[in-house]
This record gives C-alpha cells, sequence and structure tokens, in this order.
C-alpha cells in the first residue's frame, strides 16, 4: 500500500473493526503509524486483531461496544480519545449484511436493522465533531452497491445503506467550515470470511465473474486501500463524494 506520512501519530476510529473489511482498515491505518481505535461487539476477534497488530508495535486499542447502544458508543469513542486524544479520522464501517423477506418484516426488527446499519453512522460522526472542528477531520462512511444493483432479499439493509448517501451529502455541507471532509465508500461484492462463508456458492461466484468488469475476486484490502487516501491530505480537496469498489459491477 502506498504512504501517507501525515496519517502517522494521528487517532483513527474504525466501528466495527474487529472482522472483515473493518479488520483491513484496523491493519492498513495501523501500519501507516496511526493510533487506531476500533468497536466491536465480537470480543474474541477484537481481542485476537489488537493482540495480533500490538505484538507487531502497533498501536492500536480495541473497544467492545454493541453500535446499536449509542450511549455505549459514546463511552467507546471517549475510551479512544482519552487513550490515544482527538479523533482526526472516522470511519463508519459496521452493519450486518442480514437476508430478510419483506412480509416477514416486523416493527421491531425494522428498528434494530436500522440501529445496526445506519443509525450509529450518525451519532459516530457527531461524537468526533468536537474533536475535529478546531483542526479538521475526515470522516469516511460505508454504503453498499446493494442499493444502487437493486438487489432483493434484503430490503431494510439496501435502504440503510442508501440512506448512508444522503448523510455523506448532508454533513459534508455542515462540516465543511470546519474542514471536516466527510465521504463514502461504496464496497461491491468483497470477499470477507462472512461472504465466503455463507454466500459464496460456485452459481454465485459465475455470476459475480459475468457482472464484474474486472474479473478477479476483490478483498478487503481493496476498499482498505481507498479509505487511506481519503484519510489522507492527499484527498484535501475531497469532500461529500460517493466512491464505488466494486470490480465494474454496476
Amino acid at each position: 500500500m502506498a504512504i501517507y506520512p501525515d496519517l502517522q501519530g494521528k487517532t483513527v476510529l474504525v466501528t466495527g473493526g474487529a472482522s472483515g473489511i473493518g479488520a483491513a482498515l484496523v491493519r492498513a491505518f495501523a501500519e501507516q503509524g496511526s493510533r487506531v481505535g476500533f468497536l466491536d461487539r465480537d470480543v474474541e476477534a477484537g481481542e485476537a486483531l489488537m493482540q495480533a497488530l500490538t505484538a507487531e508495535g502497533r498501536h492500536v486499542l480495541f473497544v467492545p461496544v454493541d453500535l446499536r447502544h449509542i450511549e455505549a458508543l459514546r463511552a467507546g469513542v471517549e475510551k479512544v480519545r482519552e487513550t490515544f486524544g482527538g479523533i482526526t479520522v472516522l470511519v463508519n464501517n459496521a452493519a450486518h449484511d442480514e437476508r430478510h423477506a419483506a412480509e416477514d418484516v416486523t416493527e421491531e426488527y425494522f428498528d434494530e436493522r436500522m440501529d445496526t446499519n445506519f443509525k450509529h453512522q450518525f451519532f459516530a460522526s457527531q461524537a468526533v465533531f468536537s474533536d475535529m472542528k478546531s483542526g479538521g477531520g475526515s470522516i469516511i462512511c460505508m454504503s453498499s452497491i446493494t442499493w444502487m444493483a437493486g438487489f432483493g432479499g434484503m430490503p431494510l439493509y439496501t435502504a440503510a445503506k442508501s440512506a448512508v448517501i444522503g448523510l455523506v451529502r448532508s454533513l459534508a455541507r455542515d462540516f465543511g467550515p470546519f474542514d471536516i471532509r466527510v465521504n463514502a465508500i461504496t464496497p461491491g461484492w468483497i470477499m470477507t470470511r462472512r461472504q465466503l462463508e455463507l454466500w459464496l456458492t460456485p452459481e454465485a461466484d459465475a455470476m459475480r465473474a459475468e457482472r464484474q468488469a474486472l474479473k478477479r475476486r476483490l478483498q478487503p484490502e481493496d476498499v482498505a486501500k481507498l479509505a487511506l487516501f481519503l484519510a489522507s491530505d492527499d484527498a484535501s480537496g475531497i469532500t461529500s463524494q460517493n466512491y464505488v469498489v466494486d470490480g465494474g459491477w454496476v
């Protein structure tokens, strides 16, 4: 990966950082010399990642947090702040693409899915604003091509991920006067362990190869590379944008 000297020593917060794309983000920023705090409810995976990176001499902190609970999220942000100092990069990564049928959705399930996939992105952004408003910063929110490609079978997930784009556009306008940049990354089918174990059948892989312009399987590091750029000073003139990393699917 490219090296961005300005990321060295910066405090970075990644939500949902224990596994998948999140773990790749944590590792990528840590390897830049950033001080990386990450929040996740998967305690076992989070502890393992922190121990592995600490053993390499990286500055990382795992805070167990269920991001559906906003007070717990705020407490997690404060723990990272107390440990590493003011947060200047936030990556709103946490999500869960649980499949569901529209006819089976209850009001309770609707609220839980929005809490899981969207609500925390706003409140995490709100929580770091006080750190960034005096010196600028970068907020990166994760969307998904599921809404762009018109995927079925998970309407609440696709609705939440499309809402992310609206949030980014609005926060970019509101936070811009403070030199805070807000952008979105929209991944395609990224081959995390979850995807490999649950969804990558031979038939699905053949469909992926047909739909993508690039024929290789995309990896979490493909997303992390873009996040590093958007967080760095090299992207200092970029805000309110959505960058698609899908190998040419949509």
